[in-house]
């Protein structure tokens, strides 16, 4: 019961990983580059025992001879072959449920993405109540944009100026 929960959980992080960054991706097949996250996220790769290019030739040998991706099989063959490198005080049955331990429910990171820089100088460019002219015109009072009706010169046929606020007023004055 244990064992299919784990192998289930292991399957799922398979499947997340499978998929990151590749909209057209199944889960099904994992890339060479989806694997070497995998391995770096989930911590296999640790800088001493395990390296990146170790991660790459496990990739290597497990696969097919002509394909660029492995199955959920292969995957577990690589996790097998990299186990007891990475854990090598353990017996391989040991090494082979710590590696499982360290993959299993995990998902990709973000980790290191770019994020959006918040400056002085960025918060008065980009603030809609200090806009002044026609460009104050393009939003609302809670800073919204209002869309085309912003944009676009919308043709008036009063006979104002456009932006005028004080349009109609003028009979009102002249009584």
């Amino acid at each position: 019961m244990a064992e299919s929960i784990e192998t289930g959980q292991l399957l799922s992080s398979f499947r997340r990983f499978a998929v990151h960054g590749d909209t057209k991706a199944t889960g099904n097949e994992m890339n060479g580059k989806n694997w070497a996250k995998l391995c770096k996220d989930c911590k296999i790769i640790d800088g001493k025992n395990v390296s990146s290019t170790d991660v790459d030739l496990v990739f290597t040998k497990v696969k097919a001879k002509m394909s660029r991706v492995i199955t959920y099989e292969e995957f577990q063959k690589a996790l097998e072959d990299l186990a007891p490198k990475r854990f090598k005080g353990q017996s391989k049955e040991e090494a082979m449920q710590s590696i499982f331990m360290l993959v299993q429910g995990k998902e990709p990171t973000n980790a290191g993405v770019t994020k959006v820089v918040k400056t002085a100088a960025v918060d008065r460019l980009t603030d809609t109540s200090k806009y002044t002219g026609s460009h104050k015109e393009r939003f609302d009072q809670s800073g919204k944009g209002r869309g085309r009706s912003g944009r676009e010169e919308i043709v008036d046929n009063s006979g104002y100026v456009g932006a005028y606020k004080n349009a109609g007023t003028y009979e009102e004055k002249t009584k």
